[in-house]
C-alpha cells in the first residue's frame, strides 16, 4: 500500500472559498442550483460552475461529482463538487465515500493540499463525521501494488494537507479549544482504525505463499511487540494443539507441509478490566476444499479464506493503540486445507477439544471445524463474558444476503442487539439470521455425534448450529463474511481485494462501551 504517513489531516478555519490551498471540496445533496454553497461557489467563479453542472448532468446525486478550474477567481486551483443524494437519507459513516472521492479526484489533480467542507448535518453529529471523514481519507488512499512495476506505480502521492473546513457560514467561526480537542481526537481515532483495516487489507491481499500460517503469527507477534505492557501474544503449535485435543482443526491442516498456528493475543488495560470478551477469526490461509476440492475458478480467491483472522489480529492493534476498558482476546486458529496423501479425507470421524465427535461429509466445509476447536479453547482457556467468530464460511451466507452484507447469528438477542448497534454505526453491513433449531436434524450422524455438514437448504444457518454446539451456554455471536470480506466491485472507500470488514465494529464495540 502507498505510504499516506505524511497525508495530514487537519483543522482549517473558514471561510471554504478563501482556504490558501490547491483544491477546494464540498457536497451537495440533490439539486445543486438550491444548495448556498454552490451558490456561493458559482457566484465567485462567474457561473461556471452551474453551467458545467449542467451540461454534464450534475444534480448531487450519490456517486456524482463534478471539478472546475477556477482561474485565479478564488485562492483554490480547483473547486469540486460531490454528490451526497438526499439529505435525509444520508448515514454519517457515507461521508467515508465523499472523502475518499476528493483524495481520489486530487491524486488525479496531482494537487498537494486540500480544503473540505464538513457535511452540515445538524448538531451532534460533527465529531463522527470528522472521524469517517479521517477513515475516508486512509482508505480512499489505499492501493495493493507491491507485485506492480514499472515507475507509474512508484510515484510517491502528491496530497500531504487534507483540511476539514467545519464551519460553512461566509465568515467561518473559529473553534473553541473543547470543539478542537474533540476534533483531534476524532481524527486519531478514523486514522488509527482505517490503519488497522488497511492492515487487515494486506493481509488478505497478499498471496498464500507469503501469507502463511507462520507469518500470520509473526504478524500478530510484531503487534504483541509494538505494545509491549498492554499486548502479549500467545502462538501454540502443533505439538501443543494435539496435548489439547484440538483433533478438527489439526485435521484440516493435516494435508498441508505448513505447520498449523494457533494464535492468541490478548490485550489487557491498565485498570481492572470491567469484562472479558473474545474475537476469534477464521485463519485458512488457502482453502482448495480438501478432497471435496473446489473448480479452478472457484479456488482462484481463496487465499481471503483468512480475512476473519486478518480482522481479530489488527483489531487488537487499534483497541491498545485507542485504549479500552475491557479486556480482549483475539483468537486464530490458522492452516492450509490442501490435497495430499496426508489430508483427511470424506468419511473421516473426528474428536474434538471438548470430546464431541463429528463425520466429515465434505472437506471444504473446514471452516467450522478449525472455529469450533476455537470456540472450545476460548470458552475452556480463557472463560469469557462475551465471544464472538468471524469467518468466511458459507457461500449460502452470500446467496441469502448478496455479496455486500455479513449475516449474523446468535440466541443471546440483548448481545446481538448492541453488536448491530456498532455495526450501524460504523457503515458494516450486518444482517440477522435466525438460528432454527430444526435444522439441527440435518447434523446428524449415524456414526458419530454430528456431521459437518447438512444439506442444501439452509446452510449458513446449519453451520451456525454447528459453532452453537461448542459455544455452548458462553454468549456468542456468529459473524459470516463470506460475501463482504473481499470485493469485485470496488467503491472509493473500498477498492477490489480485501476489505478489512469486522475490524471497525470491532474496534467501536470494543472501545466505546
Amino acid at each position: 500500500m502507498p505510504d499516506t504517513s505524511r497525508l495530514s489531516v487537519t483543522h482549517l478555519p473558514g471561510p471554504l472559498l478563501g482556504a490558501q490551498v490547491d483544491l477546494v471540496a464540498f457536497v451537495t445533496y440533490g439539486d445543486p442550483t438550491k444548495d448556498s454553497i454552490f451558490k456561493s461557489a458559482d457566484h465567485a467563479l462567474g457561473g461556471v460552475l452551474h453551467d458545467v453542472a449542467k451540461s454534464e448532468g450534475f444534480e448531487g446525486k450519490a456517486g456524482q461529482s463534478i471539478s472546475v478550474h477556477t482561474h485565479g477567481r478564488i485562492p483554490a486551483r480547483r473547486v469540486l463538487v460531490v454528490g451526497g443524494g438526499p439529505r435525509g437519507e444520508f448515514t454519517n459513516p457515507a461521508v467515508r465515500d465523499l472523502a475518499a472521492t476528493v483524495v481520489q479526484a486530487a491524486g488525479k489533480a496531482s494537487v498537494a493540499s486540500l480544503a473540505f467542507l464538513l457535511p452540515q448535518l445538524g448538531a451532534g453529529r460533527e465529531t463522527a463525521l470528522v472521524q469517517h471523514v479521517a477513515e475516508g481519507v486512509h482508505l480512499g488512499s489505499y492501493k495493493f501494488g507491491r507485485y506492480l512495476t514499472g515507475d507509474d506505480h512508484k510515484k510517491p502521492p502528491t496530497l500531504a494537507s487534507f483540511g476539514i473546513v467545519t464551519d460553512a457560514s461566509p465568515k467561518g467561526k473559529r473553534p473553541t479549544a473543547a470543539q478542537l480537542k474533540a476534533f483531534t481526537a476524532a481524527v486519531r481515532r478514523g486514522e488509527v482504525i482505517a490503519a488497522a483495516i488497511n492492515h487487515a487489507r494486506d493481509l488478505v491481499n497478499e498471496p498464500a505463499a507469503v501469507i502463511t500460517p507462520a507469518a500470520l503469527a509473526a504478524d500478530a507477534q510484531a503487534i504483541a511487540k509494538k505494545h509491549k505492557g498492554s499486548v502479549t501474544a500467545t502462538i501454540l503449535d502443533q505439538k501443543k494443539c494435539a496435548e489439547l485435543g484440538m483433533g478438527m482443526f489439526l485435521a484440516v491442516g493435516q494435508g498441508s507441509v505448513q505447520e498449523p498456528k494457533f494464535i492468541h493475543l490478548t490485550y489487557k488495560p491498565a485498570k481492572k478490566p470491567k469484562k472479558k470478551i473474545a474475537f476469534i477469526g477464521k485463519g485458512v490461509t488457502f482453502d482448495s476444499g480438501g478432497y471435496s476440492l473446489k473448480p479452478s475458478q472457484s479456488m482462484e480467491d481463496m487465499k481471503v479464506d483468512m480475512s476473519g483472522a486478518a480482522a481479530v489480529i489488527s483489531s487488537i492493534d487499534a483497541i491498545a493503540t485507542l485504549g479500552a476498558d475491557v479486556e480482549v482476546h483475539a483468537i486464530a486458529a490458522c492452516c492450509e486445507n490442501l490435497v495430499s496423501g496426508h489430508a483427511y479425507k470424506l468419511g473421516d470421524v473426528l474428536t474434538s477439544m471438548d470430546g464431541t465427535t463429528v463425520e466429515i461429509n465434505n472437506t471444504d466445509a473446514e471452516g467450522r471445524l478449525t472455529l469450533g476447536d476455537a470456540i472450545t479453547y476460548v470458552r475452556q482457556k480463557v472463560q469469557p463474558d462475551e465471544m464472538f467468530d468471524f469467518a468466511t464460511l458459507t457461500g449460502a451466507c452470500m446467496v441469502a444476503l448478496g455479496p455486500y452484507t455479513a449475516g449474523v447469528m446468535s440466541d443471546h438477542d440483548a448481545l446481538l442487539k448492541t453488536w448491530l448497534n456498532a455495526a450501524e454505526r460504523t457503515g458494516e453491513d450486518m444482517w440477522r439470521l435466525p438460528l432454527n433449531n430444526r435444522l439441527r436434524e440435518q447434523l446428524k450422524s449415524p456414526i458419530a455425534d454430528m456431521r459437518n455438514t447438512g444439506d442444501r437448504f439452509g446452510g449458513a444457518i446449519t453451520a451456525g448450529l454447528f459453532l452453537k454446539t461448542f459455544a455452548k451456554d458462553t454468549p456468542w455471536v456468529h459473524v459470516d463474511i463470506a460475501g463482504p470480506a473481499s470485493v469485485s466491485s470496488a467503491r472509493p472507500s473500498q477498492p477490489k481485494g480485501g476489505t478489512g470488514f469486522a475490524v471497525a465494529t470491532m474496534v467501536e464495540y470494543a472501545t466505546r462501551r
